[in-house]
């Protein structure tokens, strides 16, 4: 039996073949600790070495300012809670969006509630936050700006390098959460000017449960998990040794295929916004429609459920909700709310995310699928 078309890359990835292949000898002889100093862990530490460096190299830094972590989550609570932490003594002032990861906005309550003072600033209706919301709620006792490079659901990009500069001329740390924009899109951090950058591991054809932050050299960090010195005394324990490698080799193979995969990806959510918008009246697409990840596609289905779309469809076709109906009530999400979008349109809004190894016949078959399952609703 044929497994659905897979359109949920946001949601996360397949593992790329060669990243498997990377993996591999770390599953079998390749084992040692790459703390011991005997033979067994020479390799494995190197093989830790050279995947910072590769990590490094898609962000455009120096290795010495990659933080291996256990993915974007961790990743945006050790910025937080970490670096905003150890700031404390000069302000308890932080500044983020309504749109943002659950990882930082429920970081943020926690720290609200330990504290600090959170200002959430709105988006408009294309979840686009404005550069002078973010000067307006720049404090004297402000230490850290925290927005997305990408929104997860819209693909909304952020004008981060121009935020970033108003935090720098007000020496504020700037961190941007780029699960989502790694590998798809330029994530130089020098281009964006910020200080840390959230990595996903399994948003880039690598395994889940590994990621990375980058902090850049000179910012001091509070260790985030007390223990030996791993990490340059940053995180402790033992390294995730098969899953480092995964990711090294991953940010190493979508940088030399960033330009391609990015146009692939854009063909194949082109293809199918054009085919479903020629086909279906009372659809509309939801962010930004140029400043977007490429292969991002959020569309709402009026007076349509998006569960009762994905039951429809969900033996051909993997997506994902953007409102969760149930039998009394419909809990639209809060990117789509923030935006504004009408209930009547946000409750029948689906995701549809396309990757690397998307085709044009799995794409072609996707349109068939829903626009049958749309109709035969709507009847």
């Amino acid at each position: 039996m044929a497994r659905p078309i897979y359109l949920d890359y946001n949601g996360t990835t397949p593992h790329a073949p060669e990243v498997i292949d990377a993996m591999l000898p770390y599953l079998h002889n390749e084992f040692g600790n790459p703390s011991s100093s005997h033979a067994y862990g020479l390799d494995p530490k190197q093989a830790i070495v050279e995947a910072r460096a590769q990590v490094a190299g898609i962000l455009g830094c120096s290795s010495s300012e990659i933080l291996f972590t256990s993915g974007g989550t961790e990743s945006n609570n050790h910025a937080l809670k970490s670096i905003a932490g150890a700031g404390y003594a000069k302000g308890n002032h932080i500044i983020t969006t309504v749109i943002e990861h659950p990882a930082i906005l429920k970081v943020c309550g926690f720290m609200e509630d330990h504290g600090f003072a959170i200002t959430l600033l709105p988006v408009d209706t294309d979840g686009l936050v404005k550069p002078s919301d973010v000067a307006a709620a720049i404090r004297p006792d402000t230490i850290m700006i925290s927005i997305m490079h990408a929104n997860n659901e819209v693909g909304t990009l952020q004008p981060i390098a121009e935020i970033a500069e108003l935090a720098r001329q007000h020496h504020i740390m700037m961190h941007t959460d780029a699960a989502q924009s790694v590998g798809k899109i330029p994530t130089l951090v020098d281009d964006l000017n910020v200080d840390l950058l959230s990595v996903a591991g399994h948003k880039v054809y690598a395994p889940k449960g590994i990621g990375a932050l980058y902090i850049r050299d000179g910012i001091y960090a509070e260790s985030f998990c007390h223990g030996a010195g791993q990490e340059n005394g940053r995180r402790a324990g033992t390294e995730n040794v098969l899953e480092i490698v995964g990711l090294g080799k991953a940010c190493e193979i979508a940088a030399v295929e960033l330009e391609m995969r990015g146009g692939g990806m854009q063909e194949m959510r082109d293809r199918l916004e054009e085919g479903v918008a020629a086909a279906l009246t009372d659809i509309r697409f939801n962010g930004h429609r140029e400043h977007r990840l490429p292969n991002t596609s959020s569309v709402s289905f009026k007076g349509l459920e998006a569960n009762r779309i994905l039951a429809e469809i969900s033996s051909d076709v993997a997506a994902s909700a953007g409102a969760a109906c149930h039998a009394d009530q419909v809990e639209i999400s809060h990117v789509l709310t923030a935006m504004q979008v009408p209930e009547e349109w946000a409750k029948g809004t689906l995701r549809f995310s396309t990757g690397r190894f998307t085709t044009k016949d799995e794409i072609d078959r996707a349109l068939e699928v829903i626009v049958e399952a749309v109709k035969r609703l709507r009847k």
